[in-house]
């Protein structure tokens, strides 16, 4: 059962970047043969120079972003305990462990590769989390680690900024190509499809990772708690702070700008009001139907994480 739902992400993620490579390759083409503004040898080298840029300085961004600092096994001895122990059952290199100095809770894995994995906890989420709901949080992490899929976020995210691109340079073509104005449009229907498939594939990734943490050993109702908690915690947190970590919430466990919009429908999870999703609960949320408000719906096609409720469903029904 796992493997098939293993198999079902899997194939979910390559069907959305082939749609989105096959997206900017017509857009692309049809810019080269009617604008006569540049060719695609010049959008293949764009292409690849954003690309590139990203790979290399995105690291760093997420490091300035998030004030992150590395620490030794001494400083943190049961973060790099769980992390190593984690890394070994993944059967990938134990990442770099880093402490974010951010009040709001959260975690975050980044790198290039999984010989550069980074795994950073904000200090925030120390304070809210139990040892269990903790060491899931970071199976999650991992297990982006271990998929590879920052790698592809960084790749396709890549390609609206390059529809964007071919969208401005008609603007100051109209006049010497009267199909300027058609490829224009289109280059910018290209941008808002290409926005949704990354969001598609963003959310897809959290499904995947969660799948990931549960394989590493993880009890389901330990992590459901864990986005629970974090979901109320990232709700009530200071909007100017949120505001300053905005650009880096994709790497995020959950997604903070929309957790305020999902909370009167999380309280259907939380049975005796505790704070926390025990594994009673989430093995009776097995058997109940949940509901997700329409507006709630709207706002996850525009989310970089998947709905919560409909998330911690998901793990209710692999416990």
């Amino acid at each position: 059962m796992k493997k098939m739902g293993t198999l079902r992400l899997t194939m979910r993620l390559y069907l959305a970047i082939a749609l989105l490579f096959f997206l900017i390759y017509v857009i692309v083409t049809l810019a080269g043969y009617f604008l006569h503004f540049g060719n695609l040898t010049f959008y293949a080298i764009l292409a690849v120079a954003i690309v590139v840029g990203q790979y290399l300085l995105g690291p760093k961004l997420v490091e300035m972003t998030m004030r992150v600092r590395y620490v030794e096994p001494h400083e943190a001895p049961k973060l790099h305990a769980m992390v190593e122990d984690l890394a070994m059952r993944a059967g990938i290199p134990k990442p770099k462990v880093g402490i974010s100095e951010v009040n709001i809770p959260n975690a975050f894995a980044f790198g290039r590769t999984k010989s550069d994995g980074r795994v950073c906890v904000t200090r925030g989420l120390l304070q809210i989390l139990d040892e269990g709901e903790l060491r899931a949080v970071l199976g999650h992490e991992l297990s982006h680690i271990n998929h590879r899929d920052m790698a592809v976020i960084t790749m396709i995210s890549a390609v609206p900024l390059i529809f964007y691109y071919i969208f401005i340079s008609t603007l100051f073509s109209g006049g010497r190509n009267d199909n300027a104005g058609l490829i224009g449009i289109v280059a910018l229907i290209g941008y808002a499809l290409s926005e949704l498939i990354v969001l598609f594939v963003s959310r897809v990734r959290e499904y995947y990772a969660d799948q990931g943490s549960i394989e590493l050993g993880n009890p389901p109702h330990e992590l459901a708690s864990a986005l629970y908690k974090l979901t109320y915690s990232s709700a009530v947190a200071d909007k100017r702070e949120k505001k300053e970590v905005e650009g880096v919430k994709a790497f995020f466990v959950n997604d903070i700008s929309s957790s305020s919009d999902v909370i009167s429908d999380l309280q259907q999870l939380d049975l005796d009001r505790d704070g926390t999703i025990s594994e009673v609960e989430l093995n009776e949320l097995k058997y109940h139907q949940t509901k997700v408000g329409t507006g709630s719906q709207i706002m996850e096609v525009l989310s970089t994480h998947p709905n919560m409720v409909k998330r911690v469903k998901r793990l209710s029904e692999m416990s």
